[in-house]
This record gives structure tokens, sequence and C-alpha cells, in this order.
């Protein structure tokens, strides 16, 4: 009888230990939309000639990083939460970024994908490894030679803004478009 209680016993304590091990390191899961609207990517200036690079968010500062860890005159593009295709609001931006890297073909960069805190370290790893690629192949389609892209995911290891809403998130949930020289 006193075997098989602490049998009992020993079998709770490791699914009790084995619970809290594995749910203690689990990050906890936040729903998009709990109490907060999404926020769009942040205003462009229009005070220059229509289709000038100004006109479409980029200025003249050589070198400078205008948002992320982008290199100007290039732009970052932004991202839905948990999404990896280019938003229609940022497809100026990427040929804008196509543009610019046309007219400088020794040009080589490197499209880095990154994520908000929420979810997984694993799955922002792919999440953001996914939208590295989706950035590339737009610029490819639009004749940007394939060879002079290189990608890389930092999933949510870089984050720009450390809040913890859904303004931070929304500025971290981006492709920062890096010259390498």
């Amino acid at each position: 009888m006193k075997r098989e209680r602490a049998r009992v016993l020993m079998v709770v304590l490791l699914v009790a230990s084995l619970t809290m091990l594995v749910g203690g390191c689990a990050k906890k899961c936040v729903k998009v939309g709990e109490g907060v609207e999404p926020v769009a990517a942040p205003a462009v200036k229009s005070d220059m000639k229509e289709g000038s690079l100004a006109e479409r968010g980029v200025e003249k500062s050589a070198g400078a990083v205008l948002e992320g860890r982008t290199s100007a005159p290039m732009l970052p593009v932004y991202f839905d939460f948990n999404k990896s295709n280019i938003r229609k609001d940022m497809q100026g931006r990427a040929e804008a970024n196509a543009a610019f890297l046309k007219g400088n073909a020794g040009m080589r960069i490197q499209v880095e994908g990154n994520c908000d805190e929420r979810g997984t370290n694993e799955y922002n790893m792919a999440l953001g490894e996914r939208r590295a690629q989706a950035a590339k192949k737009y610029l490819v389609n639009l004749g940007v030679e394939d060879a002079r892209i290189d990608t890389v995911s930092y999933g949510e290891e870089k984050p720009l803004n450390y809040g913890h809403d859904e303004l931070s998130w929304s500025q971290n949930r981006r492709d920062d478009f890096v010259i390498n020289r």
C-alpha cells in the first residue's frame, strides 16, 4: 500500500515538474486586436515635385539612416501582424528602393527581416526570413539582379522600439535594406 502511494506521488510530482518546465518557458500569446487598433507605417512627406525621391519620403542626406536600420536613401518596408506579403501601402517604398538599386548597378544590399516580440523565437526567425525573401522577390521582379541581394532574419532580436503596445510592435515588423559596400 505504501509503495503504491509513493509510486503515485512520484508520477504526480514528475507530471507537475514537466508541466512547470514546459509551460513556464512559453511566451504569453497575444491576439491581434485585443483593445488596440493597427498603426499604419509612418507618414511620407510630399513637398517636392511629383515623381522625385523626396516625394516618396527619401531625403538626400547620403549615408544617414532615416528609419529603422535602413541605409539612405532607401526606406524600410513595414508588415502586418503575422504576415510576410508586401502591403499595398508599402509597394511605393519597395519600388523606390528598386529604382535606387537599378541606378546604382554595382551596389549590393542585405534585406534584414524583423518581427515584433510576440511569438516564439523560432517562429519569429522563420517569419523574419519569409519577410526578407518576400522583399527580395519583389525587388527581383522589378529588375534588380538576384545576386546583388542577400537576406537575413533577425526575428525579434533587434527591436527598434522596446514598448509592449501596437505602436511599438508595428515599428518592429519591418524589413531593413542595408547597403553592403
